[in-house]
């Protein structure tokens, strides 16, 4: 419910010495969600189908918001996902409108109700809270269908490349021998013989080319 976007040192020293900062308006473009994710999958999931549709949309630049029916289908952690995630898509800032998920959301986390009431009064003065009654306009509209999410990584090198959970090893397999881009490595067919033996004090391991010997669920954005 907060808009807000990363800026240049040199902005951030004149912003804070009462400068004003200075930038064109930019164009807005509306993510407009329908239905509701299935069983078994998370915001990562919604995350990356979103950064896969926005990077072919070329947002650098760009406001998005999202909206939509199945908008208020998210929670607010899976909304913070999306707007933290809008350096991966490419656009200025990701943005998640007010409403009643928010105000129950600051309900769960312990805020006192003079605050809550506070909070949905400034909004709904200021035309900040969300009604799903109407639509804004963009300047641009994409839909996405919440009920198409399927769990998914991306890779092997950038994030809007998606790869669904089942497919995978075989991506993995293609992209050893492809042609070095975003989707290949270059190496030579041999580089699948190569062998590495590992010695433990009570046992020895044969790695090979794909083995995994360290894996982490981290990122800086999700």
């Amino acid at each position: 419910g907060v808009l807000g976007w990363g800026v240049g040192g040199i902005e951030a020293e004149a912003a804070i010495l009462g400068e004003p900062s200075f930038f064109p308006t930019p164009e807005v473009i509306g993510v407009r969600f329908i239905n509701e994710m299935p069983a078994g999958t998370t915001a990562t999931d919604l995350a990356l189908k979103v950064t896969e549709v926005l990077r072919l949309e070329k947002v650098v630049g760009k406001f998005v918001e999202y909206f939509g029916p199945g908008y208020s289908n998210l929670s607010l952690a899976d909304r913070a996902t999306l707007a933290n995630m809008a350096p991966e898509y490419g656009a200025t800032c990701g943005f998640c409108p007010i409403d009643q998920e928010t105000l129950n959301y600051l309900a769960t986390t312990g805020r006192p109700s003079t605050l809550i009431t506070m909070v949905e009064a400034y909004a709904k003065a200021n035309h900040l809270f969300y009604d799903a009654q109407q639509d804004p306009e963009y300047t641009k509209v994409i839909l996405i269908d919440l009920a198409e999410i399927q769990p998914a990584l991306a890779g092997p090198k950038r994030p809007q490349d998606r790869i669904l959970l089942p497919e995978v090893g075989t991506d993995f397999d293609r992209s050893v021998t492809a042609d070095v881009g975003p989707k290949g490595f270059g190496l030579t067919h041999e580089e699948w013989e190569k062998e590495a033996l590992v010695v433990w004090p009570e046992t020895t391991e044969q790695l090979t080319t794909g083995d995994l010997v360290l894996a982490a669920i981290t990122s800086c954005t999700n």
